[in-house]
């Protein structure tokens, strides 16, 4: 399609990521005409969702289900793999404990419920799946063990998933426009939705149509709303993923008097390497991420620690400790192991561009820590080995209460001592994945106005939907989310326009 003209359309979607993708699928299923319009251009197109590794969390009881969403599986794997299994009652009750009984519970309800028949129907648009082996799972008696009931991901992690999902949509019908950024929606004197304008070939174009999916992502490559909704520092924060999520998808919404709903001040935020670029980098994907903090322990400039590292497992902390981090005196932290855990550390601990020091004993190694007090931060780990309860078995896939009481900041679980060279450090600041404050939405994806009345003809999914997360995030839970809901938005809009 040339920059000239659009022609009318039943639907248009904004976005294209995961769950603009899923919309539009869903939409064209409901036999409608689908655009989508996409401010980035093809080689970074699909949002955050291409920056993602990938990992999904869904219901499943069992290795059985997973073969549904994994048919590919190896004879071996299905006998000789422990999967576990993962309950919609842990679903929900994950989502309520990290999100502090916030959520909006009947949000989270079809979360739950979708998650697994969303994640089949993905599959039989051609989307593949693959076991998790590399970040939710450790080796126990020579056996691959999941933990925190996270085993599936997007085969080829966030970058394959957005290029089976645009397969997809070519094969079905669906136009994708590239380095089209949505700038306004058109309504009619009735307040209904019927077109958008678009920016596109140096031209301001508007489209008419007879429903709006709004699906581009939340405003966290917006310093200016960074600054003005999370607070101080924050538009100093690194943005993990694409530059295109400003918040315009919000704004156009609001701008026509919906209404705003969530947690605002809130976001999913993560230690992330020290030394990343501003936005994220598609040749290192997630790899900036640095997600082994329960196996070690993180100290501040001070040389203090400032947090319990083994609170939880990774997949319940990691997306709030990037906030806690960014508090820390000049917004860094430092992760110290020793080398029995080492060959535990994630797959991120191993790539090429990583702030990184290495020491044969404490003594050197505080000293290679950067911008750290060296002395404060010895007495700080010699006070943590003392603390480690070295009678209770360390075991990294279960919750082992292996803990270091009667200290600041007691660590609760896989509490090791720090005894063993050579040591490693590795270097984190705080990096922001997506803003928590959005759109309300009805159940059916309609996107409500301030008096809580759907707007005819608007529709949204993905991380601009309000009131789902609060404070924190259960792993897997975004792209899960924005496929259940996206396929939402598309079947109300396509039933919509019928």
């Amino acid at each position: 399609m040339g920059s000239e003209t659009f022609e009318p359309v039943d639907v248009v979607v904004v976005g294209a990521g995961n769950a603009a993708a899923c919309a539009a699928l869903a939409a064209r299923e409901q036999g409608a005409s689908v655009l989508m319009v996409e401010a980035a251009p093809q080689s970074q197109s699909g949002g955050n969702t291409r920056y993602t590794a990938g990992a999904m969390r869904v219901v499943f009881d069992g290795v059985d289900d997973l073969v549904q969403l994994m048919p590919d599986l190896t004879e071996d794997e299905r006998t000789n793999v422990n999967f576990g299994s993962y309950s919609a009652q842990q679903y929900f009750d994950d989502m309520a404990r990290v999100t502090q009984y916030r959520a909006d519970p009947d949000l989270v309800d079809l979360l739950v419920r979708n998650s697994f028949p969303t994640m089949v129907w993905m599959q039989s648009k051609g989307v593949r799946f693959q076991p998790s082996y590399g970040r939710q799972a450790f080796k126990v008696d020579g056996r691959f063990t999941f933990w925190g009931g996270l085993a599936v991901e997007a085969w080829g992690g966030g970058e394959g998933l957005v290029e089976l999902e645009h397969k997809a949509c070519a094969r079905e019908g669906i136009t994708l426009v590239y380095e089209a950024a949505a700038q306004s929606l058109v309504t009619d004197e009735h307040g209904a939705v019927v077109g958008i304008k678009v920016r596109h070939g140096g031209r301001v174009h508007q489209i008419d149509c007879k429903a709006v999916v709004l699906a581009a992502g939340g405003f966290q490559a917006n310093a200016e709303w960074r600054a003005r909704y999370l607070g101080v520092n924050w538009d100093l924060a690194k943005v993990r993923g694409t530059k295109y999520n400003t918040g315009a998808g919000i704004r156009m919404a609001l701008d026509i008097g919906a209404m705003p709903f969530g947690h605002w001040s809130g976001s999913h935020a993560v230690g992330w390497d020290l030394n990343a670029p501003p936005f994220g980098d598609l040749a290192v994907g997630d790899g900036f991420q640095k997600h082994s903090y329960p196996l070690g322990i993180m100290v501040n400039a001070r040389g203090e620690r400032f947090v319990d590292e083994g609170a939880d497992f990774r997949n319940y902390t990691y997306a709030k400790y990037g906030a806690v981090i960014l508090n820390q005196p000049d917004m860094f932290a430092w992760q110290i192991f020793d080398s029995k855990v080492v060959d535990l550390l994630r797959d991120e601990y191993r790539i090429r561009e990583v702030t990184k020091v290495k020491a044969d004993t404490l003594e050197e190694l505080v000293t290679k820590l950067e911008g750290v007090d060296p002395q404060r931060c010895l007495e700080t780990i010699r006070a943590y080995n003392d603390a480690v309860q070295t009678d209770v078995p360390f075991n990294p896939a279960v919750k082992d209460g292996r803990g270091t009481p009667g200290i600041p900041f007691p660590k609760t679980n896989w509490a090791n001592t720090l005894d063993t060279p050579p040591y490693e450090a590795y270097a984190v600041t705080c990096g922001i994945t997506f803003t928590f404050g959005g759109l309300k939405v009805t159940n059916d994806c309609e996107v409500t106005d301030t008096a809580e009345q759907p707007i005819p003809g608007l529709f949204a999914c993905g991380e601009l939907v309000g009131g789902l997360f609060y404070h924190n995030y259960p792993g897997g839970t975004g792209l899960v989310a924005g496929s259940v809901f996206g396929r939402i938005a598309g079947v109300s809009a396509g039933k919509a326009v019928r």
